[in-house]
């Protein structure tokens, strides 16, 4: 049966677009970028679908990847339209006013500051107050101690961006605050225990750029990290949180922000179903795997509430989601914000489109013997497998128009 003409031009589903290897490589546009977009924008330039792009970057602020995205694809993209890989940073807010050490690169104290971090120290600044704590490169050893350091605050969380340019200092430092409980200049007398909160976001262990191999991610700054962690202290590192795809968290704000664009576009219709488009099966398929899990849970747990008629008021205790310590399970977070918008979250499933332009190559990639996915996220190899994969981003549109009829 054919959807009527009303149906047809009213969708009922989203797109979330990767950026790095679907859209971009690099600072080069790929091809068949420019012909997709031009199937989801009417003839005057807007969006006739809503559509979110869902990056793990996390060197700029959204509205600087906004204005980027707009000269790129030749149409205007809001800042609302962007997800960074530390955008959902924003809903932990117990850390806000904790005097945090920040590592990464780009503008990474504005985007700490936007984000709602009013103390922020980055490893730059660490590195000033404490200039004997960096000495593996020669020429930049100082014999002095700074004035600074007798007035410096104990750090009281980390919040790893992405990956820094000086590996080697930010390990070194990261690790001295670990073991000092935010003193580095205090002396170790045996390792804590329980360390300091680390906040993580980008869990990437590789991307795709310019050059014909993948280049190194966040994800394996943080798997040296982790190792040296243990190696010295003799206990694992724990994270407190790890945001960006492929956590369920960011998946959660993508169907807001969805649904935002929807109502914006003047779409009154909810939206039932999304399409996530990316080129890395650890991280894009295997996030929209894992939300289209949570959302038959949550379609179940609505069910049951309507069965029972005993659920309460709070989604929060309606959920059937077990509680884990694990720092990708942030069910409980995500249900907070949805208690306050119950009606933008109205999708039944997710499906996941694997594009063959970035990190995934057909001939070469092997889905049973190599993990590249992070320590702490659940091994299923299941939840790498796309449900549809396809040469590149203009046959993604076209396969998903042809499965929703619309034209």
């Amino acid at each position: 049966m054919f959807p009527t003409l009303v149906q047809a031009t009213i969708p009922q589903f989203g797109l979330l677009f990767d950026i790095d290897g679907v859209l971009t490589r690099g600072r080069k546009l790929l091809p068949y970028t420019r012909d997709a977009f031009r199937k989801l924008v009417t003839t005057s330039g807007h969006f006739r679908i809503p559509t979110v792009f869902v990056t793990n970057a996390g060197n700029e602020l959204r509205s600087s990847k906004a204005t980027k995205l707009s000269q790129i694809l030749g149409i205007p993209v809001s800042p609302e339209q962007v997800i960074m890989s530390h955008s959902p940073l924003k809903m932990y807010t117990e850390f806000h006013k904790k005097h945090c050490l920040i590592s990464g690169q780009g503008p990474i104290a504005d985007i700490a500051r936007n984000l709602g971090f009013t103390k922020v120290t980055t490893i730059e600044q660490l590195c000033d107050a404490f200039p004997n704590l960096d000495m593996v490169d020669h020429k930049k050893r100082r014999g002095f101690h700074s004035p600074f350091r007798d007035y410096f605050l104990p750090i009281e969380a980390l919040v790893l961006f992405g990956e820094p340019v000086r590996w080697e200092t930010c390990l070194q430092l990261i690790i001295d605050v670990l073991m000092t409980n935010g003193n580095p200049s205090s002396p170790i007398i045996r390792p804590p225990v329980s360390h300091l909160p680390i906040l993580a976001s980008n869990a990437d262990l590789l991307w795709m750029a310019e050059a014909a191999l993948p280049r190194f991610g966040h994800g394996s700054f943080m798997y040296c990290l982790e190792n040296l962690y243990k190696k010295i202290s003799g206990h694992p590192l724990q994270y407190t949180a790890i945001v960006g795809k492929p956590s369920e968290i960011t998946y959660y704000h993508a169907e807001y922000l969805i649904s935002r664009h929807a109502y914006d576009l003047g779409y009154k219709q909810p939206i039932k179903r999304i399409y996530a488009i990316g080129d890395n099966p650890d991280t894009d398929v295997f996030g929209a795997n894992v939300y289209n899990r949570y959302l038959q849970t949550r379609a179940l747990s609505k069910l049951k509430q309507v069965v029972t008629q005993t659920a309460t008021n709070s989604l929060t205790s309606s959920s059937s989601i077990e509680t884990d310590t694990n720092a990708w399970n942030h069910s409980g977070a995500i249900e907070l914000v949805a208690a306050d918008a119950e009606h933008y979250y109205s999708a039944e499933n997710i499906q996941s489109i694997l594009v063959c332009t970035g990190v995934y190559n057909q001939d070469a990639y092997d889905d049973s013997s190599i993990n590249h996915g992070h320590r702490d996220m659940i091994i299923d190899p299941e939840l790498k497998k796309p449900k549809y994969t396809v040469e590149h981003v203009l046959d993604a549109v076209k396969l998903i128009y042809d499965i929703e009829q619309f034209h």
